[in-house]
C-alpha cells in the first residue's frame, strides 16, 4: 500500500512539474509573433484620407479610442476626445479581466514605431511585448489588406496629440494565461474587387467585425453561431442590450430585408433631419456605434448586405433590450 502511495504521489509530483514548465512557457515564451516589421509608412494624402475613412466609419478605431456620450442613443463620439482612449470593458460587461482602450493619440504613440504600431493592430502585441485581448479584433485585422493598415496608421499620426495616460489593462485567471497564446501572425489579403461584391462584401464586414458582436459569447469565448446575435452588453439602469441576428433567416433574422431597407437603416443617422435624443438610464438604448457607421459609403454597405444574404440562415430569436433586476 506504501508503495501505491508513493507511486502516486511521484506521478502528481510529475503532473504538478509539467503543468509548471508549461504555464511557465505560455507566461514566458509567449506570445511569439516575431519582431515588429521594420517599416516608415509614407504618409500621402491618399493614403490618410483612406484611413481616415476606415477609422471613422468601417474598422471604427475611434469608437473604442474615443470617448462616447451614452447620455445620447447610440453612444455618439463626443467631439474633440478623438482617440484619447480610455473607454473600459471589464467584468461588469462580463469580460474575463479589465481591458481598457489605449491612448492612440501622438502623446501615447510619438515613441512608438510605425512596424510596432502595425503589429500591435495585426497580430495583437504591445510595443512591451503584451498579449492584447482581442477587443480590438486584431485576428480580423490581419487578415485585411496591408495598404489599409497603412493607411489607418497614417492617419492616427495626424491626430491632435491629447494628454491622457490610461490604465494598463490586465486580465483575471486563466484568461492571464490563455491571452498569451491568442496572437498570431498575420495572413493579409487583397481588397478584392468591387465587381465582386460577395468578398468585397465579406472584406468590408471582417474589417467592420461585424461577426464579433454579432455572435454571442461569454467571457470571449463563442458560443453562439456565427452572425445570429446575442451576445449581452450591460449598461446603466439595470439593462442589457443583445446583439441582433443578421443571418438571412426570415423570421428571426434579416431574409425578408431589402438591400434599399439595409442602407436605409444606417443612413437615416446621417440625414440632415435626424436629431439623436437623449436616453436616461434603464430606457432603450444600444452600444450598435450607428451614428459611426452611418458614415460608411453606399457601396460598400450594399456590398456588405450582399454578403449578410449569402451566409446560411440560422433560426434564432433575441430579446435584445430586457431591464434586470440588478440583484
Amino acid at each position: 500500500m506504501n508503495k501505491f502511495i508513493k507511486v502516486v504521489v511521484y506521478a502528481l509530483g510529475i503532473l504538478l512539474l509539467v503543468i509548471i514548465g508549461f504555464l511557465t512557457y505560455v507566461k514566458i515564451a509567449l506570445p511569439d509573433v516575431g519582431p515588429p516589421p521594420d517599416i516608415k509608412i509614407e504618409a500621402t494624402a491618399e493614403k490618410i484620407q483612406r484611413g481616415s475613412y476606415l477609422a471613422h466609419h468601417v474598422t471604427l478605431c475611434m469608437d473604442c479610442h474615443s470617448t462616447r456620450d451614452w447620455s445620447y442613443f447610440s453612444g455618439p463620439m463626443v467631439a474633440g476626445t478623438e482617440g484619447k482612449g480610455g473607454e473600459t470593458f471589464d467584468q461588469k460587461f462580463g469580460f474575463p479581466g479589465k481591458y481598457v482602450a489605449p491612448n492612440i493619440t501622438p502623446f501615447h504613440l510619438k515613441d512608438w514605431t510605425d512596424g510596432e504600431i502595425f503589429r500591435a493592430v495585426t497580430s495583437g502585441v504591445s510595443k512591451d511585448g503584451r498579449a492584447l485581448f482581442p477587443i480590438m479584433p486584431h485576428h480580423l485585422y490581419g487578415q485585411l489588406d496591408k495598404n489599409d493598415i497603412e493607411a489607418i496608421i497614417a492617419f492616427i499620426r495626424t491626430l491632435k496629440p491629447i494628454e491622457n495616460k490610461t490604465e494598463i489593462s490586465s486580465s483575471d485567471f486563466p484568461m492571464n494565461f490563455i491571452i498569451n497564446t491568442i496572437p498570431k501572425k498575420p495572413s493579409f489579403t487583397t481588397i478584392p474587387p468591387q465587381s465582386d461584391k460577395l468578398n468585397y462584401g465579406k472584406y468590408i464586414a471582417t474589417a467592420s467585425g461585424c461577426m464579433e458582436c454579432h455572435t454571442k459569447q461569454v467571457k470571449g469565448k463563442i458560443v453562439g453561431q456565427p452572425y445570429a446575435g446575442g451576445f449581452e452588453f450591460m449598461l446603466p439602469g439595470n439593462t442589457v442590450v443583445r446583439s441582433a441576428n443578421i443571418t438571412p433567416d426570415k423570421e428571426t433574422g434579416i431574409g425578408t430585408w431589402t438591400n434599399q431597407q439595409f442602407v436605409d437603416r444606417f443612413k437615416m443617422y446621417s440625414d440632415s433631419v435626424y436629431t439623436n435624443l437623449k436616453v436616461a438610464p434603464g430606457t432603450l438604448q444600444t452600444t450598435m456605434p450607428w451614428t459611426m457607421y452611418a458614415g460608411m459609403k453606399q457601396e460598400d454597405l450594399s456590398a456588405l448586405f450582399a454578403y449578410l444574404q449569402s451566409l446560411p440562415p440560422v433560426k434564432n430569436t433575441v430579446e435584445k433590450f430586457t431591464v434586470t433586476s440588478g440583484k
